[in-house]
């Protein structure tokens, strides 16, 4: 009894000694000129000083921030130690949709994820930092912002994905202040049509980025997803897609990231 008790005791303490660690830090944002917080999931391996690690940059949705992550799906920090790689969670404001807004000046999120957070995620913790170990991919509007960044910065990322993204801006020009960030549908046009995935990947066929999406059969964007999907066996660009039964929810995002984070790892191990 005593013997099964020191063992239970064992593993529960080397259990904790590994468990991840969430720490939120603050960015300077010199292109938006204020700080902006995000979280990093680091894996309990960490403490060994000699490890660097990859990392996965992992978006919010709209009306959402930097904290959502990791507080409605905790389980990452248990991800982050299956797959030894760092988890970022940045924020991107109310309704960004992660590009820099050619009509709004306080919102320059493209310039902030792809190029400043990662700057500092590199130079304060210990990555491998090359595009063939870093990855991003993120929900619903993030969903859109990481393969919108992707294929955009192929030098900084190399692989993508996206869960119930809105890929297809017009969709909803009405909706999700994306209006507000674009403008006017005539007098923007060109904005309108650069800026939305479904429209970028015909700019990016040759990037050799590794690509995985997913919607629900239910979900509100199912429609883009299966056009972008479609679009992209027609362009001839490799990609991994999947419909699985589930609605525009947390319920859905909480059951498909590991498959995503397991994508991620196969291909950050593949680059070793």
């Amino acid at each position: 009894m005593k013997y099964s008790f020191l063992l239970v005791f064992v593993f529960n303490f080397s259990v904790t000694l590994y468990a991840g660690k969430a720490d939120t830090v603050s960015v300077y944002s010199n292109s938006m000129h204020k700080f902006i917080k995000a979280v990093v999931i680091k894996p309990g391996s960490y403490k060994k000083k000699y490890i660097s690690f990859p990392v996965v940059y992992l978006l919010h949705g709209y009306s959402g921030d930097y904290s959502n992550w990791i507080t409605k799906v905790p389980e990452l920090k248990q991800y982050a130690d299956t797959y030894q790689t760092l988890i970022v969670c940045p924020d991107g404001a109310f309704s960004s949709w992660y590009f820099d807004s050619p009509v709004d000046t306080a919102y320059r999120y493209e310039t902030h994820v792809a190029t400043e957070l990662v700057s500092f995620i590199d130079n304060r913790y210990r990555t491998i930092a090359d595009k063939n170990h870093r990855a991003i991919t993120g929900l619903s509007m993030g969903g859109h912002g990481a393969l919108f960044l992707a294929l955009r910065h192929s030098d900084v990322f190399g692989a993508a994905g996206s869960l119930s993204g809105g890929v297809d801006l017009k969709e909803s020009k009405n909706r999700f202040d994306i209006s507000k960030r674009i403008g006017d549908t005539i007098l923007q046009a060109a904005a309108w049509h650069d800026l939305t995935v479904i429209n970028l990947v015909e700019k990016y066929t040759h990037t050799g980025l590794k690509i995985i999406f997913d919607c629900g059969t239910g979900d509100i964007f199912i429609d883009g997803n299966r056009r972008l999907h479609q679009k992209m066996l027609l362009l001839n660009i490799p990609h991994d897609y999947t419909e699985r039964p589930g609605q525009h929810n947390w319920d859905y995002w909480r059951s498909n990231i590991p498959y995503q984070l397991l994508y991620f790892s196969n291909f950050f191990n593949l680059n070793k």
